[in-house]
């Protein structure tokens, strides 16, 4: 079990370096943003919301891999905080923030059978109250914005399917497609900005994973396949999956990643099983190789393909970042589900 290792080895980095008490208080557990830690991350100043998702979501992940009544102590300890720290809401004005938490949430829930649904009701009513007709329906990324995104419906459209809420589940992909999507490459733009009509075209990994994310939960085979394909045609230079920097860069290819993994393990026997595999076992042996020996353990770099910085060098270069470290961790635990 070579990635299972590789993937508790990552968990236990993190779990050294960044998972500390809110303010010094009894019960409570959260990522720090940074490591070497600056006096704003032993406080928990920086509130990067999304990056604590996906923190929770690795957790579950860990879990699933291997059971411990230890880290689901830890998983209810790390829930209650996230609201503690959101000065007592699940919300915020980020649709994009509340839809990945949504999912750690009910991944969290169905693996201790802790009842999240009253954390899970008001995300669901503000994602609700985000969808418009404006260029054709969808969500907002952001309350009183005007651009739209695939960061947003992407993660809100799988946690719609999975709460069984089909019909706006399939509105949102449906949206995707009919925006988002470059008809000739496959591959899903960022975003359209309402007020002008403009579409941002920029390609981002995580916005590839989202869709692809949505499509699997919707059984829409032939498409998953195809964006399975685009990805192995235009974001993975030498098979493996490209990096986008620090900050929130750090955790887009995780993002896919791990939507890459569920693709190889849901899809029918094909090319697109054995590409998203392949992807996902390619990236993981390209980070483990070029990650560097750190206190707690492996200290991954923002780019797989490329070695980590000196840990002398941390405080000056983004591997530094929770992001980063999480898109690592991510990636090895998409690679050892498929072991």
């Amino acid at each position: 079990m070579v990635w299972a290792d590789r993937a508790a080895a990552a968990e236990h980095a993190i779990r050294h370096r960044h998972l500390r008490r809110l303010w010094g208080l009894p019960g409570t557990v959260l990522g720090r943003s940074g490591w070497p830690p600056t006096l704003g991350d032993r406080l928990h100043r920086n509130w990067n919301y999304w990056w604590q998702a996906h923190l929770l979501d690795c957790l579950v992940d860990a879990e699933l891999r291997d059971p411990d009544p230890g880290r689901r102590a830890t998983l209810r300890r790390f829930v209650r905080t996230v609201r503690l720290r959101n000065f007592g809401s699940w919300i915020n004005d980020y649709y994009d923030d509340i839809a990945w938490l949504a999912l750690a949430l009910q991944r969290v829930s169905g693996v201790t059978g802790i009842d999240l649904n009253g954390a899970l009701r008001p995300i669901f009513a503000r994602l609700g109250e985000g969808w418009s007709s404006d260029a054709g329906g969808g969500i907002w990324w952001r309350r009183g914005d005007t651009f739209k995104n695939a960061p947003a419906n992407g993660p809100a459209a799988i946690a719609h399917a999975r709460a069984g809420q089909i019909g706006r589940a399939r509105e949102l992909t449906e949206w995707m497609r009919a925006t988002l999507v470059d008809p000739s490459s496959g591959l899903v733009w960022d975003g359209v900005r309402v007020d002008t009509g403009e579409v941002e075209t920029y390609i981002y990994t995580y916005c590839q994973g989202v869709y692809l994310g949505a499509c699997l939960e919707l059984s829409e085979v032939e498409e998953a396949a195809r964006t399975v394909g685009a990805v192995a045609a235009n974001c993975a230079p030498g098979g493996v999956l490209r990096g986008q920097g620090g900050g929130d860069g750090g955790l887009f290819a995780g993002v896919l990643a791990r939507y890459l993994a569920l693709a190889a393990l849901r899809l029918p026997s094909g090319v697109a099983v054995d590409a998203a595999r392949a992807l996902v076992l390619g990236s993981a042996q390209a980070c483990w190789d070029n990650a560097i020996a750190a206190p707690g353990g492996p200290l991954f770099g923002p780019e797989w393909s490329e070695p980590a910085p000196a840990s002398d060098d941390l405080r000056q270069h983004r591997a530094r970042d929770l992001s980063v470290q999480l898109g690592g961790w991510l990636l090895l635990e998409a690679a050892a589900s498929l072991e």
